[in-house]
């Protein structure tokens, strides 16, 4: 058998555990980086002069495209030139000066992402603005909360988000001075406003302010913020990630790295649809990548419904999701081919093993089958607009038959990624026509170092044979530490090393796979955090139950929960219901799981919990939590992993 590749170097030895740490692995880097990391760009020293050195090199490339209405109905994609954007953001910046805000000042971003989103962001970056990104998916008071701990002074926010802003007050305007709206301002909000002190613009009005003003931008530095990430907490609130130029442009040379040496490397002729959170780093930095190489970014109309048919109208080369999109795109296909004819069926699935079967040989995808790709597979690869060359999914993983299923059917590489805001998205991601890395997130990318560290409570060892552990990373794209919170910085930073919470397992090939979480948080499928703990803590105040474990993973997109009902109250809620049976029996009864269901989500209304964290099924277990049946510990903690075992096997 020919020797397996292997796509990681060694760069530091393993460490031996001490009295105070836990043993470590050896650190590794990419082989692509075999001989150092890629070197500084000149003249390259901030996100401004990434938009910057486009904008001097394709003044005339198109680079924003929305889609018009005609008629009422959404047409074809109009774009904005490299030197349209940057005139405009010229505008903003002088207007965003004129209103007396310069270096330093936090300036928000509130609404989905559009070229006004991007505009105003870059026009941050050129005036030394801290950008940040505002979004309510962190939940209730999350919108209020950022904007008071960073210190907003100024926030844009699309037209239909204003509403929510103003919600905000009166706490957030201690901070907030002016808001300026993507499009419209209405009277009454606009008295409402001016009622607590502040100034609403509409876009139009705003663009005025700066127009007989020019302002000198300053020099920016390399180890500058320049954006303010908020990330949801394993508990409390969110935490305010710097991220700084150096983190960002030293991303984007590993991601230029990496692209070259797998012959995928981004061109000006590259489209991509925008429409993950802007709000989010996996999203930002693929649209600096795209800004940096002259290509085109072109904007959704904001509705997930609409998504294939604003892929079918812009044609993008690259896609990236989140893996419930790729679910939706594998259902869909997977839906339509077995509700099609006999023959049609029988003809895929025989494509399918074969194209399949040569690429397990070592074929690149678009070498396996050409005929089947033409004959078979294109009506899938319309599907996605045509010219999809490069799938790229993280935020969570990605189910491995989703993955193997459109790495055959969509023509093109579908790639696993893994990252996090501290470590400005792209950490890991896999290589194209590299079989043997489905179901990993590939080999580190070309500008960091990983290793494992053993985390002995769990029983995982960096040291064994197969090396388990916590991931840490090191390197320049790493963040500059919590807003505010230099207590957080210090637990993940310690010395150098970025503890990332997540448990991996080096491959033999050199790559990652993700096992675990060490800490009680985990993703669901739609990329949403949920703190366990937290929730189990609002659940327990139920009356009628003693006890829940919470449970949910990031394959799918619900919770689930095992109850200890109260056996008074439960015995009680039979009688009144005219249902005697005694009280092993009623933990079975499907009426009483429907009741406890109903008790735990009148909690979650109360408590103002969001969709998904509320419980969707129960098995009621009549006997608590114990320590016969290692389930907790002697200080009744929750052993999760033993439960996860304990039950999985009895539902």
């Amino acid at each position: 058998m020919a020797e397996q590749k292997r796509f990681i170097i060694e760069v530091e030895k393993a460490k031996e555990a001490t009295q105070d740490t836990p043993s470590r692995g050896p650190a590794y880097r990419s082989i692509f980086a075999k001989d150092g990391f890629p070197a500084p760009i000149q003249g390259l020293d901030s996100c401004w002069d990434v938009f910057r050195l486009s904008v001097e090199k394709y003044p005339n490339n198109p680079m924003l495209g929305t889609r018009e209405i005609v008629d009422g109905k959404h047409g074809k994609y109009k774009w904005l030139t490299y030197k349209e954007v940057y005139d405009m953001v010229i505008k903003v910046g002088n207007s965003i000066r004129s209103c007396g805000y310069g270096e330093g000042v936090k300036c928000g971003i509130y609404g989905a992402n559009s070229a006004e989103w991007i505009m105003s962001m870059e026009a941050c970056n050129a005036h030394g603005l801290l950008c940040v990104p505002l979004y309510d998916t962190l939940g209730f008071g999350a919108i209020e909360f950022i904007i008071s701990h960073a210190e907003v002074s100024i926030a844009f926010a699309e037209e239909k988000k204003i509403p929510e802003l103003l919600k905000t007050f009166p706490n957030a305007t201690k901070y907030l001075k002016t808001i300026v709206s993507f499009g419209k301002v209405t009277p009454e909000q606009k008295q409402e406003v001016e009622k607590f002190g502040l100034t609403i613009y509409s876009w139009s009005e705003f663009l005025q302010l700066g127009e007989s003003q020019s302002f000198d931008l300053p020099t920016k530095q390399r180890s500058d913020i320049c954006t303010i990430m908020y990330t949801s907490g394993t508990t409390g609130d969110p935490k305010g990630v710097l991220i700084s130029n150096e983190s960002i442009i030293t991303l984007l040379a590993g991601v230029k790295r990496l692209l070259e040496s797998v012959n995928e490397k981004l061109v000006v002729k590259d489209v991509y649809l925008s429409y993950l959170p802007l709000a989010h780093i996996f999203d930002r930095v693929i649209e600096e990548t795209f800004i940096w190489h002259g290509a085109s970014i072109g904007f959704w109309r904001g509705d997930v419904k609409l998504l294939i048919e604003d892929l079918g109208e812009l044609k993008p080369t690259i896609f990236c999701a989140v893996p419930r999109v790729l679910d939706r795109v594998y259902t869909g296909l997977t839906q339509k081919i077995s509700s099609g004819g006999f023959l049609k069926k029988t003809l895929f699935n025989f494509a399918f093993s074969y194209k399949l079967n040569n690429m397990k040989k070592g074929k690149k995808h678009d070498a396996a089958s050409p005929l089947l790709d033409k004959v078979v597979f294109d009506k899938v690869k319309q599907g996605l607009g045509g010219h999809v060359r490069l799938i790229l999914s993280g935020a969570a993983p990605l189910s491995m038959h989703v993955e193997n299923y459109l790495r055959v059917v969509t023509c093109s590489h579908v790639l696993q990624g893994y990252g996090l805001t501290e470590t400005c998205a792209g950490t890991f991601v896999s290589l194209p026509n590299e079989l043997d890395m489905l179901g990993t997130v590939g080999p580190p990318v070309p500008n960091v170092d990983a290793c494992l560290e053993s985390v002995p409570e769990m029983g995982y060892d960096a040291l064994a044979s197969t090396p388990r552990g916590e991931i840490c990373v090191k390197g320049d794209t790493l963040f500059s530490g919590y807003y505010k919170r230099e207590d957080l910085t210090k637990e993940v930073l310690i010395d150098g090393w970025f503890h990332t919470g997540d448990i991996g397992e080096w491959q033999p090939n050199g790559s990652m796979k993700i096992i675990d979480r060490k800490k009680n948080i985990f993703k669901l499928s739609q990329g949403e955090y949920v703190a366990v703990e937290n929730l189990e803590n609002i659940f327990s105040q139920v009356p009628s139950i003693e006890s829940i474990w919470v449970y949910g993973n990031s394959f799918e997109a619900f919770l689930v929960a095992v109850v200890t009902p109260s056996k008074q109250a439960l015995e009680h809620w039979a009688e009144e219901n005219g249902i005697s049976t005694d009280f092993n029996s009623l933990c079975e009864d499907s009426r009483a799981k429907s009741y406890i269901l109903e008790e735990l989500s009148k909690i979650g209304k109360e408590k103002k919990l969001k969709g998904f964290e509320f419980i969707k099924a129960v098995h009621l277990d009549p006997v608590p939590l114990d320590m016969e049946r290692d389930l907790i510990t002697p200080t009744y903690k929750k052993k999760r992993p033993q439960l996860l075992k304990y039950y999985q096997t009895r539902n």
